[in-house]
């Protein structure tokens, strides 16, 4: 898709920044406040109060300027709403909603005539099991590009009879399929069974046998939450933060003998409900940073098939894993990526921020000094695709 078509008409001095109504909407359009872009939000029926009434724009008050309310997220594709959008100048940001709640994220790359802050086609790579997009007859998804960037990541096993240690297999949940149902597994035996009574009890897709199966790995759990700027080539840690997860977190306040009592009765769950903003000790800053600049390199060396734009990572990405102690020395091992902004506005509460920039700043708030850099020197098209 041609930057320069996707500008055509739009005026840079009333630029407007857009997001869909959920993940980390507040946190984008309270930073593109601060750097003086209007905000709007679309929204989902029945989910739009957060945008339209709580936090909605009125005095010096609120952070969303507008809100278009759509039956469903993938509604923003009509061409009614592309055309409201673009009549705002409006610049999207990327998050997680745009491949979970679209039936078909190509017309997210093909069809949607709105400009992106960011890269338009890496997101899909974020799937480990139902990448749609291949290179010949291989599938392509973050486990490779991974590999192909030397990150060290948790073995993987492509047939349940190798399994050889603990690992946890990474289904899909039944009811919500673009959540997990993890659990652990340490032959193909326990695999078999445990994954069969999951999906008899209704917790886990039917396609489970599909799902990766990944060395568990026993550490730290830290996101590294970090920002690409195209226009100055420099890498910058934004934050660093931990998931909270439900019912993780409540069987974790238990003591062993209350735990055990539970899960007879409640099933342990793993399912994301927010975050912790954490630090890491100093020592380890160095070798995060080389992870992430061997990451960033990775996707600006991605082919066209899989990145057409040829750009790379843009603006946000984390890298989330754990800090584990092996032999005396700590290693950072990654198992998950976000390829857009990660839904963890708590970062700005991490230092990392500060002493690069002299104040806490939010990824929301990087997204709008990036945008308007880009502005001012004239760049835009080397941000958004």
């Amino acid at each position: 898709m041609n930057v320069s078509d996707l500008l055509a008409g739009y005026d840079l001095r009333k630029l407007t920044i857009g997001v869909l109504g959920g993940h980390s909407a507040l946190d984008v359009c309270h930073g593109a406040k601060q750097w003086a872009f209007k905000t709007v939000a679309v929204a989902q029926q029945g989910r739009e109060q957060t945008y339209s009434k709580y936090y909605k724009t009125h005095g010096e008050l609120g952070c969303i300027d507008e809100v278009i309310i759509v039956k469903k997220f993938q509604d923003v594709l009509e061409e009614k709403i592309q055309k409201q959008l673009r009549a705002m100048n409006t610049i999207f940001i990327h998050n997680r909603y745009f491949w979970v709640y679209f039936d078909d994220f190509a017309k997210v790359e093909n069809d949607f005539n709105v400009p992106i802050f960011g890269s338009r086609t890496l997101l899909k790579l974020e799937e480990r099991g139902s990448t749609k997009l291949t290179t010949g007859d291989q599938k392509f998804n973050q486990y490779d590009l991974l590999r192909q960037a030397g990150i060290r990541t948790p073995k993987i096993f492509d047939h349940p009879e190798d399994i050889d240690r603990l690992c946890i297999v990474k289904a899909s949940e039944a009811a919500r399929g673009y959540e997990r149902g993890f659990f652990l597994v340490h032959d193909a035996a326990l695999w078999k069974k445990e994954g069969a009574r999951l999906e008899e009890e209704k917790k886990i897709a039917a396609d489970w046998r599909k799902a990766p199966i990944e060395e568990f790995i026993v550490g730290a759990p830290v996101n590294f939450n970090f920002f690409y700027s195209p226009l100055t080539g420099e890498l910058e840690l934004m934050g660093t933060d931990t998931r909270r997860q439900t019912n993780l977190d409540g069987f974790l306040r238990m003591t062993a003998n209350e735990q055990n009592m539970a899960l007879q009765y409640v099933p342990l769950k793993m399912i994301e409900t927010g975050h912790i903003a954490c630090t890491v000790k100093e020592s380890l800053l160095e070798k995060a940073f080389d992870l992430a600049e061997k990451f960033v390199k990775a996707t600006q060396n991605l082919p066209k098939e899989l990145e057409p734009a040829g750009k790379g990572i843009i603006g946000p990405f984390a890298l989330q894993g754990a800090v584990v102690a092996e032999e005396g020395r700590e290693d950072i091992v990654i198992f998950d990526v976000s390829l857009r902004i990660p839904g963890s506005p708590g970062i700005a509460a991490t230092p990392y921020s500060s002493y690069l920039h002299g104040t806490p700043m939010s990824m929301g708030e990087r997204i709008g000094m990036e945008i308007r850099s880009a502005v001012d020197a004239n760049a835009l098209e080397k941000i958004i695709t």
